[in-house]
């Protein structure tokens, strides 16, 4: 009696094994199937869009010419950054 409960955890990890080793075979017969076999669609050249034409006339609207230009910002006189970024204010 004593020696076959020594035999049946060896058994159980047989069994044990043999499930992993079906279970990695059907996860790899899967990703087979699912990924690998499939033939990839074939690549073409992009086409060239047509002729692209622009518009001009739209710059001559009235509510463009009412736009005014930005004034020029004036050079930064100070030194630029701290002498220790890090430190709080």
């Amino acid at each position: 009696m004593a020696i076959t409960t020594f035999i049946e955890p060896k058994r159980r990890q047989q069994y044990l094994i043999l499930l992993l080793i079906v279970v990695v075979l059907g996860i790899l017969f899967l990703i087979w199937n699912y990924f690998l076999s499939k033939p990839l669609p074939p690549i073409s050249p992009p086409v060239p869009p047509s002729e692209i034409k622009i518009n001009f006339e739209i710059l001559k609207s009235p509510l463009l010419e009412e736009l005014e230009p930005f004034e020029k910002i004036p050079p930064f006189e100070k030194t630029i950054g701290r002498e220790n970024p890090f430190i709080p204010y």
